[in-house]
């Protein structure tokens, strides 16, 4: 395992960050395993874990505490807030209200007295944000949170952050955490230089596409019912995949001639696709989001693949750089492009 420093902190991170959504209900409902998983992670040199309080409802984070009891000073430890949790109205979103009562809840869920990364899980387009920077800061005050970070904000959003941190002389965002795989790439043109810019650190989340970036959905396979995107898995409903048959269609032959590019450079397609979002110079740690011990063990073996030149340039010409594989779209979508909102009159 690699570390590098997380932004300007100071703070050394594992060049892997043990990311735990598949913890919980939406994945591995044995708490046991995950606990041992995470035992592993630690034992292998990970220091770096991401949760947030909306995965599996708040289980994910408890499945955290767990595993850290009696190890908590030796991690650091990073969760997120916006996502509902709950059906009250305002038990969602960057209110000044909520991220001070998330962020207490999710203390609770932990069993420590502090975050060391705490992040926006999304922007908030409702909401000023000098309240979301204020109500961030009175927790860093507090004690109660280290450092703060943002998660799939658009680059202008990242920029205004930062100024409005100034502008009160509040704290800043120390990190970005956006959507990057050799299938996401649209970030490259705008949100990286950003972030290298205001040297911000950058941890990708979905390095694998949820998956198609280990071979796992084929043509002759289809969408496995225990997959993420098959079945009642957790992408299952949000991309309705197996009702667009020309996205898989061309899904299906990226993936083969990836994996062709993969067998050349002697690596698995997990590997190429770990390797690639590591190469970037933007990216400070990439997460793992394992189910299984298996699909650890795999991501870990993966820490010190170092892609060459010719490897990338293969990439670069089957997903050409700053763009997306059909069917990948923007976590963040901006209001101003629904449909209300593009009236002219």
């Amino acid at each position: 395992m690699r570390y590098r420093k997380l932004g300007t902190t100071g703070i050394d991170v594992s060049t892997q960050c043990l990311g735990t959504m598949m913890y919980g209900a939406n994945g591995n409902t044995d708490h046991d395993d995950c606990v041992s998983q995470i035992h592993h992670a630690l034992e292998s040199g990970i220091n770096f874990i991401d949760t947030a309080d909306v995965y599996s409802q708040g289980e994910s984070e408890v499945i955290v505490g767990k595993a850290l009891a009696g190890r908590r000073d030796d991690v650091l430890v990073a969760t997120k807030c916006f996502n509902p949790m709950g059906e009250g109205r305002n038990r969602r979103g960057s209110s000044r209200r909520w991220i001070i009562q998330a962020c207490e809840e999710s203390l609770g869920r932990l069993g420590t007295d502090y975050i060391d990364l705490y992040q926006v899980h999304r922007l908030d387009w409702d909401t000023d944000i000098e309240e979301i920077m204020d109500a961030l800061t009175t927790l860093v005050q507090q004690g109660k949170v280290r450092y703060l970070g943002s998660s799939t904000y658009p680059a202008e959003w990242i920029v205004e952050a930062q100024w409005a941190s100034r502008r009160r002389n509040a704290q800043r965002f120390v990190c970005e955490q956006p959507q990057y795989s050799i299938f996401a790439r649209e970030i490259e043109p705008h949100v990286l230089p950003t972030a290298m810019r205001h040297s911000m650190g950058v941890i990708p989340w979905s390095p694998l596409a949820g998956g198609w970036l280990t071979g796992k959905y084929r043509r002759d396979i289809g969408l496995p019912k225990d997959s993420r995107y098959g079945g009642g898995g957790v992408f299952a409903r949000m991309s309705r995949l197996d009702e667009q048959p020309e996205v898989l269609d061309a899904r299906y032959e990226l993936v083969e001639r990836l994996d062709a590019v993969a067998k050349a450079a002697d690596l698995t397609l997990t590997q190429m696709a770990y390797g690639f979002v590591d190469a970037h110079p933007a990216v400070t740690s990439t997460i793992i989001g394992p189910r299984t011990r298996p699909q650890l063990d795999d991501a870990l073996a993966a820490a010190d693949v170092a892609l060459d030149g010719a490897t990338l340039d293969a990439i670069d010409a089957i997903c050409p750089v700053g763009t997306n594989a059909p069917g990948v779209t923007s976590s963040a979508p901006n209001p101003a492009f629904r449909r209300g909102n593009r009236r002219r009159g």
